[in-house]
């Protein structure tokens, strides 16, 4: 069995457990790095950490393909947990292009990877529900016989159509088409969210950190979600507390924010030893 089979099987395996399990979000090799050292079992990239990361907006219009595959890289080689991917939209409408970005996505050793039916265009925020399937459906059919789990992503509540009976819809027929596992992110309330559950035949991802209602691991995982992310909140989180640490140095010339820092050894023991050959 190849290191990447092997991940793969592991993966699989968490969202066969009766309980959830957190799958967090780095957004480099760095933040994957510490992340692994804390236990956790997977991890999953957030496109919206990776665009900050660059000063970038989290948009269609701010991230190619070839980028964020090749941040995913990097993580994937930084630590040994499987790793599966934000990979938008599947970066481009045609559902050949969504079978193309999975095999790319496996290519770079990914194991998994999420593809969502937002066009990023605010006049039509959602791909209609036949256009939103058949894209499904290629990606499921490219992942067939790959070591790679697919994510079926509905966006309604990211854009402003509150339509749970809509979304519900959408995730039963990604999960037809071949989908491994569903999400609906932005999801308003438990009740909610266990009517997802209860609605679909394969494990539910729910993401947390976002504005509104936060819900622990016990509590989600009674409802029956199986698989917990946290998107783009952990870089919000270190950029926050970067906002924080500057704002005292500019205005109080105070530098007290190094009390709560990790400090330079610890972060060392985390990173890699790996010496650059052409370095004496």
């Amino acid at each position: 069995m190849t290191d990447q089979q092997r991940k793969f099987e592991r993966l699989k395996a968490l969202h066969a457990q009766d309980t959830a399990f957190v799958i967090p979000n780095p957004w480099d090799a760095g933040s994957a790095r510490l992340l692994a050292s804390l236990g956790f079992e997977a991890l999953a990239t957030t496109s919206a950490g990776y665009a900050f990361s660059k000063g970038k907006r989290d948009s269609f219009a701010g991230l190619g393909r070839a980028e964020v595959l090749k941040n995913a890289a990097e993580i994937v080689g930084a630590v040994d947990l499987p790793v599966s991917a934000d990979l938008e939209d599947g970066f481009g409408a045609a559902p050949e292009m969504c079978a193309q970005t999975v095999h790319l996505a496996c290519a770079a050793g990914l194991v998994g990877g999420s593809i969502e039916d937002a066009t990023g265009n605010l006049e039509t925020p959602i791909y209609d529900l036949h256009q939103s399937v058949e894209r499904i459906a290629a990606a499921a059919d490219a992942a067939r016989d790959l070591p790679f789990l697919l994510t079926a992503r509905a966006e309604n509540y990211l854009w402003g159509r509150p339509d749970l009976d809509d979304t519900i819809q959408r995730l039963q027929a990604f999960s037809e088409a071949g989908a491994d596992v569903l999400y609906a992110p932005g999801l308003p309330d438990i009740a909610a969210i266990r009517a997802v559950c209860a609605a679909v035949d394969k494990p539910v991802n729910v993401v947390m950190g976002l504005q509104g209602c936060t819900y622990s691991v016990a509590e989600l995982s009674e409802a029956g979600v199986r698989r917990v992310s946290v998107g783009g909140s952990f870089a919000r989180a270190a950029l926050g507390a970067l906002m924080r640490a500057a704002q005292e140095v500019k205005t109080h010339g105070t530098f007290t924010y190094a009390t709560d820092a990790i400090s330079g050894s610890a972060l060392s023991q985390l990173m890699s030893q790996e010496k650059r050959a052409d370095r004496q």
